[in-house]
């Protein structure tokens, strides 16, 4: 059975309707009115097939204005890297007691960090941190001695893109409470990467749908012809 919150918003949204990127925040935003400050996310539906190496997409993005919201940051280091650590903010810091807790099931973060040299026994949280996305990577800067620098980093609004088996791609680019403003700059942020990311695999369209919506509420279809008009 339909809300009748929802009711009135279906009623306001033409779900057949391919909105420019400006109207889709604009409409999304205006019907996040939930009690609480809803999540903001984008899915793009990818004409890739991530079980080919070469069509694999996998990058993080650092958004300009932010996440709104607090990020809890793990790091597994040393010792000698644990007053840096904590300095920069993180939430939890620890070597051998930390990779433990971790192992037992403790995952009460959204973001891990590990120093290099720590790496063989952080390779055995593979099956439980991989699942949830949290495993530290080389490549994404989550494997790294610069451990204030990360930390930061993850602190201050650091999202993974990453197409799933199905090709799509879905992840966050704010709160309602953002204004228009901040909400069009983090998407601009994250589509940029994901155009400059394409596989050189891939043949023919490459983003096949795109769409915006909040937590609470429907999401609606951004046209792709307007993005490339307004570039």
């Amino acid at each position: 059975m339909v809300s009748k919150r929802l009711k009135q918003i279906y009623d306001q949204v033409d779900l057949s309707k391919e909105y420019s990127i400006s109207d889709a925040i604009s409409l999304v935003k205006k019907n996040a009115n939930t009690k609480f400050d809803e999540s903001i996310d984008i899915a793009f539906n990818l004409n890739v097939d991530p079980k080919y190496q070469d069509q694999m997409i996998r990058e993080i993005v650092k958004l300009p204005e932010g996440l709104g919201k607090s990020v809890r940051v793990a790091v597994i280091a040393k010792s000698d890297k644990h007053d840096e650590a904590k300095k920069a903010g993180a939430d939890l810091v620890g070597d051998d007691d930390l990779v433990a807790k971790i192992k037992a099931g403790n995952t009460d973060f959204d973001f891990c960090i590990a120093t290099p040299d720590m790496m063989p026994k952080v390779g055995q949280l593979g099956k439980v941190l991989g699942p949830k996305g949290l495993m530290p990577n080389p490549k994404l800067g989550s494997v790294t001695n610069d451990v204030a620098a990360a930390v930061d980093n993850a602190k201050k609004g650091q999202v993974e893109i990453k197409a799933d088996k199905y090709g799509i791609i879905h992840t966050s680019v704010g709160r309602a409470s953002f204004d228009e403003k901040k909400l069009k700059n983090n998407f601009d942020t994250v589509y940029s990467t994901i155009k400059s990311s394409k596989p050189s695999g891939v043949k023919g369209t490459y983003i096949k749908k795109l769409s915006l919506g909040s937590t609470m509420g429907p999401s609606v279809g951004v046209s792709l012809l307007s993005l490339v008009e307004q570039k």
